[in-house]
């Protein structure tokens, strides 16, 4: 993928760059407002990746005037502001997803791909599959090799998560917000009750597991 950087601080933007190029992606850098919006506009990027504060023109500012001329590259907001009103700012403004930082890189790569992903998908998907895996999400059933597999909502939100994301690790911080749509974290157990759940129902009584643990990660689901 080829990604846009907006970052003013030369080592952060270093160090994603550095990331990002080891998992495949082309990244070019903009050091303020301005100029990203002028390259956004100009080239052609898969993923904006923007910080919030930065000289000239600010990364809010930025992505509002880039919606209002009908560019709807996604924008991964990368900021220190973290209360809700900050991401609820960032994402009205036009923003697609927004990043704490301090981040794990681990969790960048991941957001980065989901976001290119969804825009390439377009169309709206009625059925998943990952594998053996289905998941009808019109009909709210859910199959492994012809075998019905009975899942509580919260199960199956989960599930649908992970299977939108097959092959690529998803953090615990990553399923707070997506599943629970908690923007902070509950200091409970929730994720791994949730996690030891789903796993007895899609992978006991088959040879090969899906839904693996990723060691200071987070979890995978694999075809």
């Amino acid at each position: 993928m080829r990604l846009l950087i907006v970052e003013d601080d030369p080592e952060a933007c270093q160090a994603m760059t550095s990331v990002l190029a080891e998992a495949g992606h082309e990244c070019v850098r903009a050091a303020d407002g301005i100029a990203g919006l002028n390259a956004a506009g100009n080239e052609g990027f898969d993923v904006l990746i923007v910080d919030r504060m930065l000289p000239r023109l600010d990364g809010v500012s930025m992505v509002e005037r880039l919606r209002q001329e009908g560019n709807q590259t996604p924008v991964l907001f990368l900021s220190a502001l973290g209360e809700i009103a900050d991401r609820v700012t960032g994402l009205e403004a036009g923003g697609d997803d927004y990043l704490v930082k301090p981040y794990a890189f681990a969790e960048l790569v991941a957001r980065i791909e989901a976001l290119a992903r969804r825009r390439k998908t377009g169309s709206v998907e009625t059925l998943l599959r990952v594998g053996d895996l289905e998941m009808d999400l019109i009909g709210r059933e859910v199959r492994r090799s012809g075998r019905e597999i009975d899942l509580q909502p919260r199960e199956f939100q989960l599930l649908e998560f992970l299977m939108r994301n097959a092959g690529q690790s998803v953090t615990r911080t990553m399923l707070l917000e997506k599943v629970w749509e908690y923007h902070f974290d509950p200091q409970t157990n929730v994720i791994d009750v949730h996690i030891s759940r789903l796993r007895s129902k899609i992978d006991k009584g088959f040879d090969r597991p899906m839904l693996l643990t990723v060691r200071g990660a987070g979890y995978r689901l694999e075809a």
